[in-house]
């Protein structure tokens, strides 16, 4: 993931978007798919029926707060959402992002994307290329070893493939 992904619709969305509106408690016994389908309802009813694979969520300031539940996160990558651009981010939801597979990029100003404005993200450059309005943005890059683990889907399929290259316990995690 050394290169812009392939351009996603932007889903936007304001400040203090928190784990139960991601993930909301009524749901959080049920299946993923089941959890997932109300991803984000509170805020944009529609959010989880139109998202698709490779779009990028974009938030304010202090995206996922509240509990630490890293179903949050897994809602998303769920539906297939791997980047979120927000302003800032509570910190046990970005590396529950990481763990899960999702990059979380903080980009100091947001307000200049609107939704459905096609985006193309290099998670390793900061650089967010708004392809719908001719624009690029330099956000916070992600560190490479923590880039590499979301492209391997998570810590734990990181793991997993560190292991079966027999490069586990060498170099950066």
């Amino acid at each position: 993931m050394t290169q812009a992904t392939a351009p996603g619709r932007a889903f936007v969305f304001g400040d203090n978007i928190d784990t139960d509106v991601l993930a909301p408690g009524l749901y959080m016994k049920k299946p993923i798919q089941e959890l997932a389908r109300h991803c984000l309802e509170a805020v944009d009813p529609a959010f989880a029926t139109t998202v698709r694979p490779g779009d990028i969520v974009v938030g304010g300031e202090n995206f996922g707060l509240g509990s630490s539940r890293e179903q949050a996160a897994e809602a998303l990558r769920h539906l297939g959402v791997t980047i979120i651009l927000a302003k800032s981010f509570a910190g046990l939801f970005f590396r529950n992002c990481i763990n899960l597979g999702v990059a979380p990029i903080e980009l100091e100003d947001t307000s200049r994307i609107k939704p459905g404005d096609l985006l193309a993200v290099d998670p390793i450059t900061g650089t967010i290329e708004n392809r719908t309005q001719n624009q690029t943005y330099k956000g916070v890059a992600i560190p490479a070893h923590l880039v590499e683990m979301v492209r391997d889907g998570g810590l734990i399929p990181h793991l997993e493939r560190r292991a079966r290259a027999g490069t586990l316990g060498k170099g950066a995690a």
